[in-house]
């Protein structure tokens, strides 16, 4: 593979370029994108008592006063809600940056919020300031919120269909990577000790500084290039690209179809552009369905409590019977099992399917939830042994939690809707995800102090209603083109007009052979 396509001729490259430039393709903007998300809900959990103690000693050099206990646990839920309130900003961000900039430039200016906040996390103590604490993990959030958003955009419209799914897919696992990867740097033999905490904390400039330098040599989004930009040259050299070699000729049919197919939708409405807003997208009735689905799913998504477990793990692990000093490595078990998870499902989603593996997974979490509730309420009335029961439900939970419901959700929006809908469905997925992540961390202290065993109860009933909401209205998406996927989602939702006044129109949109490809001359510059 060619470092830039301007050497040679688009679309000469040979078949084995494929996966090549495919993969490289996911994993630059990976390592800069969801990875961060999970990197930075993990790295924060290992400086807890150091940044606390920085809270008070600064408070005490301003003030001459020390901190209660209360105000330190106040000031330090700022500090790590700040991230939920910045996730909620980017992911209202992401959709008019990916209309207006592309969805690569979007993944590459999204790094400054990070390294911005890796400046303040590296003069903070210098500054003796724990409001540029709360201000670097704000920006950080806004970075999590933006990628979460464009990158599984970005992948659903970059693989060829019998891929789509894989690799929309390994975003998920890049998440779990890095989970996994903060646990490991937060050790104390690396980066977990009381002098490195903020180098801790500003690691995460690293990923975003390799994301930098790699994905600008990788194509954009051909969907993106042709439906949005209407560069169908640009779109052909970049589909090449991916594909390693010509366009595909039916490939680049249909989304000539789909773009012939926005552009009289935004001419009938008199607008400038094809892109929907959120607010459009809930007035339309022809995508509620799909609207509603989505949302249903994000919300579950962080509602199920598979971030409230990571929480509640240490206190599991002491249970135990796990050394404190230990608990730190068994606690990586957690972000492993995730991972291990995360990978598993990457393989089986092209075979299993998407429906199947998120609602298998809802189902799976549903029993372990019982399991749980049951091994605390027996392990509070002294039946030895059951704390290993508990702990073996952590990582059984998680590792169901992996299996479907953390990536399917993410690439839902990105194949039940069109080029036109995408950006702001992931606007409205992106803010309930973060919204309800937010509410979630803030009360479930509250909820164990007053429910104690039974406090997975509420994720149980979360757990069950989605299994079998999502089994009943989410058609499987597998290998379905986006006609197909409308037409089985409003036959899945009962709505028989479909077959009488839609359904046809869509299909002869789609018809293969109608719209005009650009000549092999055009395929052929560089």
């Amino acid at each position: 593979m060619k470092s830039t396509g301007n050497a040679e001729p688009e679309g000469t490259s040979k078949p084995s370029g494929n996966a090549r430039t495919l993969a490289l393709t996911v994993c630059s903007a990976a390592i800069g994108g969801t990875f961060q998300y999970g990197y930075n809900i993990s790295i924060i959990n290992a400086p807890t008592l150091f940044i606390q103690r920085f809270l008070n000693d600064t408070h005490m050099e301003r003030w001459g006063t020390a901190l209660d206990t209360h105000q330190v646990t106040l000031l330090w839920t700022i500090i790590v809600s700040a991230f939920s309130l910045g996730g909620l900003l980017g992911a209202l961000l992401a959709g008019p940056m990916a209309v207006h900039v592309g969805r690569k430039n979007s993944l590459l200016l999204n790094n400054s919020f990070l390294f911005v906040s890796a400046l303040l996390v590296l003069t903070s103590r210098l500054a003796k300031s724990f409001e540029m604490i709360m201000l670097a993990r704000l920006l950080v959030g806004i970075n999590s919120g933006v990628s979460m958003n464009i990158q599984p955009m970005y992948f659903g419209e970059s693989a060829p269909k019998h891929l789509r799914g894989a690799v929309a897919f390994s975003s998920a696992v890049f998440t779990a990577f890095g989970i996994f990867m903060g646990q490991v740097v937060g050790l104390t033999e690396l980066l977990g000790t009381e002098p490195l905490w903020p180098y801790l904390l500003a690691s995460n400039a690293l990923p975003g500084l390799i994301q930098l330098l790699t994905l600008p040599w990788f194509p954009e989004s051909p969907r993106y290039l042709l439906i949005d930009r209407g560069d169908r040259e640009a779109c052909v050299r970049a589909l090449g690209r991916l594909r390693g070699g010509e366009a595909p000729a039916l490939e680049m049919e249909e989304m000539l179809q789909e773009q012939q197919q926005q552009q009289t939708a935004a001419m009938n409405s008199g607008s400038t552009s094809s892109a929907k807003t959120p607010w459009a997208l809930f007035k339309d009735p022809a995508v509620r369905s799909q609207l509603r689905t989505v949302m249903f799913a994000s919300s579950a998504m962080m509602l199920c409590g598979n971030d409230s477990i990571y929480f509640y793990a240490s206190y599991i692990f002491h249970e135990a019977g796990i050394p404190p000093g230990k608990i730190q490595y068994a606690s990586i078990g957690t972000g492993a099992s995730e991972l291990t998870a995360s990978i598993l499902s990457n393989l089986l989603i092209e075979r299993v399917g998407r429906r199947s593996l998120l609602v298998g997974g809802y189902s799976l979490m549903s029993c372990w939830s019982v399991v749980f509730t049951l091994a605390l309420i027996f392990q509070s009335r002294g039946v030895a042994g059951l704390s290993y029961l508990s702990m073996a439900c952590v990582f059984a939970y998680i590792l169901s939690f992996g299996l479907g419901p953390a990536g399917v959700t993410g690439i839902l929006p990105a194949e039940i809707f069109d080029q036109a809908a995408r950006p702001a469905a992931y606007m409205v997925a992106g803010s309930l995800m973060w919204i309800n992540l937010f509410l979630v961390g803030m009360l479930f202290p509250f909820i164990v102090k007053g429910l104690g065993n039974f406090c997975f109860l509420p994720f149980l009933a979360v757990c069950v209603v989605s299994a079998v909401f999502l089994g009943l209205t989410l058609p499987e998406t597998k290998g379905k083109t986006m006609a197909e996927i409308t037409a089985e989602f409003d036959r899945k939702n009962g709505k028989d007009r479909m077959n009488k006044q839609v359904g046809e129109p869509i299909r002869d949109q789609y018809q293969l052979g109608t719209a005009s490809l650009p000549t092999q001359d055009t395929r052929s510059q560089p």
